[in-house]
């Protein structure tokens, strides 16, 4: 069948992939060699996309309460509810919050309903929660939110510092990129990062500071270039008192006391980095997560702006963000705190955007940001919300408190394509969406490049684009003609023309070209970046003066411990995993890199509150509390704590991090810090461990202290632990023929369930002896006969287990990396690749095998001593 040009689902790498339907819920996909972003490569996650593309747990009709309804009748709600609502208490009672998984043309109806008819700016996006600070920084020195960046730029540095970014986890093929400039044209690569991730393993440098120094590191960077005579700022708006706060308390020695870094290290990082003028410093979640987020961006851009690392090629600041269409989502204004087109609320800029739009009700001032918002849900100001593609109810921080809202709004609707989540479940209307495959329309990815997103699925069940049920809830409204659109190029038409309006130059977002493309000309669009190749090259920028501005940052005092909390809490994404799981948590394969939600600690911290590695540990905070399993690792700080952002009601009894932060932000941008929450952490003993397996989609809530829910080929594994009795696990068993084996001593249990010679389940469960590999016991579920030597959890002649995920793209485990290193002494990473074929794809687990072989190696010669 025809193959399919489109754009991945996930980060914001936006990397190209073609799709080639091999049937009608199946797909066969690979990365488009043609793709500026990716050039055919794809990480593990776009690999396995293929597996994410079924229907299972698809929500396919509209719903009202638990009622299936049409479509008419939905919308016809919808739209009344949130009109009585307006009439009743005003524009500000109401509100949407969307997501960075929509698609440009999404939004851009979604936010001129709001802004221009409604008459609101109660509309904001899961992207305040990833990257508003680098827009609020960015505007703040150049006057417009621009990524002055390309991937380009990045093979062309002499030197790349990656700051508050795990590359090599979170945008795996910007890491290949990076890697391959490395091996090219000898590029040094230096890590900013208090965790040491697997981005930093065979990096020439990582700074493992003190969370929350950023500000003070710039500073001290800032200062030693300015000693060094490599500054200059006649050509910049530099405040009064600038250069005599840089050149006050910025020395090396309380630089590194501040950051908790060696002088040494510290000196040899400032060195480099004076001696590189060709520099990206490309920065990301660690950066931006935080109650100081916009400071700790303005640091980093003074310090390009000051030093001249801008406005060349290989040399250049490099905001890289979290969602693939995050970046379009901040040209049509989707951000509470922007208007559109990249203007604000500047009297003129309303003026203008409502005579585009023939607006009646124009917004006038910013709405509520994200957390702002779900208070006022939670203090009753506002009494109805649209929740598109997204997850509040699990990504938020306090996200207890998130839930409670929406479990009290007068009136909430849900679009998504899952039919329950935890947003969901609060829903009064749940309206299907379309989904990556089966949308159509444009993204925008970190680098300004504009790729199209084309459906190569039939809309499945009712299911309909979120443009169309905007706009369909708009016209129901009373605007019908504001809102007459049949395609995604009508809207992308109107969004390009918005963008030159009364423009000459004033903005560099300017998509005049596109204003008038047809629609084939639209469907054919390649993929191109706006704004040119090298922005700022003529040291003009979008201000009133053409100056870049810096901006006073100042890093704020460190707390020390609090008794109460005497842990800093980090969180952060995993590789094989996305946002709350609704896509990658159907992908098996996925699955099976972190099984379950861990919380990483240092072995020093573990020792001494009695915490072992892969037992159980709660961790709480002021906001609320969750279970983990337990990772004791020495990449963690001593003081710090990690755990991942993914598990949800959904699919764990534990591992809820988004309970865990303070509702704190930043003051410029609104943004919460993920990245320094104070907490503490204790063991939590369980009298038994075990696991269930079990055949087929359904899911089910097991009485036990621990329980997560691991997609696997032809079912779900659920590694569980408690206390007390565990027969009451038995309880979930599925009905069929029975064999079992009991061992009392041990506190053994062994059942399972058949039907017809099929397995349908099989739970073992042990309070003081080991469990066996899974992966057999796995493997028979989608076998055609079984029998009860199941129990023994291994067939005749069955090869040794294969161990831990390594390399998800072609399913190698650690046993077999590490057999293969002994066996064929494999001395390095490409001849792990050759033999195994392992780290040969998307190369995210390149650094793991790194680790093994050393370990291997070690391993190997002391036995020999």
């Amino acid at each position: 069948m025809t193959s399919i040009r489109t754009t991945c689902a996930y980060c914001g790498v936006g990397c190209g992939i073609t799709a080639t339907p091999t049937g009608p819920r199946t797909a066969t996909i690979r990365g488009d060699d043609a793709h500026p972003a990716n050039h055919g490569r794809l990480c593990s996650k776009g690999t396995h996309l293929g597996e994410t593309i079924g229907l299972t747990g698809r929500l396919l009709h509209p719903m009202i309460g638990s009622r299936r309804a049409s479509w008419d009748k939905a919308l016809d709600l919808v739209a009344r509810r949130f009109r009585e609502t307006i009439d009743r208490y005003g524009p500000d009672s109401v509100a949407f919050y969307v997501s960075g998984q929509l698609l440009t043309e999404d939004y851009y109806v979604a936010n001129k309903l709001m802004k221009g008819f409604i008459g609101s700016a109660n509309i904001d996006t899961n992207s305040r929660l990833c990257m508003s600070s680098a827009v609020a920084g960015h505007n703040r020195a150049f006057g417009e939110d621009i990524v002055p960046a390309t991937y380009e730029d990045l093979e062309q540095a002499d030197l790349i510092v990656l700051v508050g970014s795990n590359a090599a986890w979170c945008h795996p093929i910007v890491y290949q990129r990076i890697q391959a400039a490395r091996a090219a044209r000898g590029t040094k690569l230096v890590v900013i990062d208090p965790r040491r991730t697997e981005t930093c393993e065979g990096a020439d440098l990582h700074l493992p500071v003190k969370p929350g120094t950023d500000v003070a590191l710039m500073n001290g960077l800032l200062a030693w270039c300015d000693r060094q005579g490599l500054t200059a700022s006649d050509h910049l708006d530099v405040p009064e008192g600038f250069w005599a706060h840089i050149r006050t308390g910025h020395d090396l020695w309380s630089t590194a006391r501040t950051c908790d870094v060696a002088p040494a290290l510290l000196e040899q990082f400032f060195t480099l980095f004076a001696q590189t003028p060709r520099t990206v410093t490309l920065f990301s979640q660690g950066i931006n997560q935080s109650i100081r987020g916009t400071d700790q961006v303005n640091a980093i851009l003074n310090l390009h702006l000051a030093t001249g690392r801008i406005g060349k090629q290989g040399a250049a600041p490099f905001s890289i963000t979290g969602q693939p269409n995050a970046m379009g989502g901040r040209e049509v204004g989707g951000l509470a705190s922007t208007l559109a087109a990249h203007m604000d609320f500047a009297p003129d800029n309303v003026a203008r955007v409502g005579r585009f739009w023939a607006a009646p009700h124009m917004a006038t001032r910013p709405g509520l940001k994200a957390v702002d918002l779900f208070r006022s849900i939670d203090e009753g100001r506002v009494k109805a919300l649209w929740i598109m593609a997204t997850n509040p109810a699990v990504s938020l921080p306090d996200a207890g408190r998130v839930r409670d809202a929406l479990a009290s709004i007068p009136f909430l609707v849900v679009s998504d394509i899952i039919a329950d989540t935890d947003s969901a479940t609060h829903a009064h209307v749940r309206l299907p969406a379309a989904g990556w495959g089966e949308k159509d329309g444009t993204v925008t990815n970190s680098d300004r490049t504009i790729s199209r997103q084309r459906p190569f699925m039939a809309l499945p069940g009712e299911a309909r684009p979120d443009w169309w049920i905007v706009k369909e809830v708009a016209r129901r409204m009373g605007w019908r003609n504001a809102f007459a659109y049949d395609r995604p190029a009508d809207i992308w038409r109107e969004h390009a023309r918005l963008t030159a309006y009364q423009n000459d130059g004033r903005r560099l977002l300017d998509l005049r070209a596109h204003a008038t493309i047809g629609n084939d000309a639209y469907d054919a669009m390649a993929p191109f970046r706006w704004g040119g190749e090298t922005l700022f090259a003529d040291g003009r920028y979008p201000t009133p003066d053409g100056k870049a501005r810096l901006v006073v940052t100042r890093q704020m005092d460190m707390q020390p411990p609090l008794r109460d909390w005497p842990m800093t809490l980090n969180t952060g994404r995993y590789r094989d995993q996305w946002h709350t799981m609704t896509r990658t948590g159907l992908a098996p394969k996925l699955a099976r890199h972190r099984e379950e939600p861990m919380v990483d600690i240092h072995p020093q911290d573990a020792a001494a509150l009695g915490i072992v590695d892969k037992g159980l540990a709660r961790v709480r905070t002021a906001q609320g509390d969750s279970l983990f399993r337990v990772c004791v690792s020495d990449s963690q700080r001593p003081g710090e704590i990690f755990t991942p952002i993914h598990w949800t009601d959904q699919i764990s009894s534990g591992g809820r991090t988004g309970l865990l932060p303070r509702p704190l932000v930043d003051p410029h941008s609104g943004q919460p810090g993920f990245k320094s929450t104070p907490a503490s952490i204790e063991p939590v003993a369980a009298q038994w461990q075990g696991f269930l397996i079990l055949r087929g989609d359904d899911r089910v809530k097991l009485p036990c202290l621990w329980a997560t829910r691991i997609t696997v080929p032809g079912g779900a594994l659920y590694e569980v632990a408690g206390n007390g009795d565990p027969a009451r696990l038995e309880a979930c068993l599925p009905k069929g023929d029975r064999v079992e084996a009991i061992d009392q001593t041990r506190g053994t249990r062994r059942i399972a369930i058949l039907r017809e010679g099929r397995l349908a389940a099989v739970l073992f469960v042990t309070r003081t002896g080991l469990l066996p590999a899974r992966d057999w016991l796995i493997e028979q579920l989608e076998a055609d006969q079984v029998g009860a030597s199941v129990l023994a959890a291994r067939g005749p002649g069955n090869q040794p287990a294969k161990g831990a995920t390594i390399c998800v793209c072609f399913d190698i485990g650690l046993n077999q990396i590490v057999a293969a290193i002994r066996d064929q002494q494999l001395v390095d990473v490409p001849a792990v690749g050759k033999a195994l074929g392992a780290g040969t794809n998307c190369g995210s687990c390149r650094p793991a095998i790194a680790n093994i072989l050393a370990q291997t190696h070690r391993e190997t010669l002391h036995a020999a001593e």
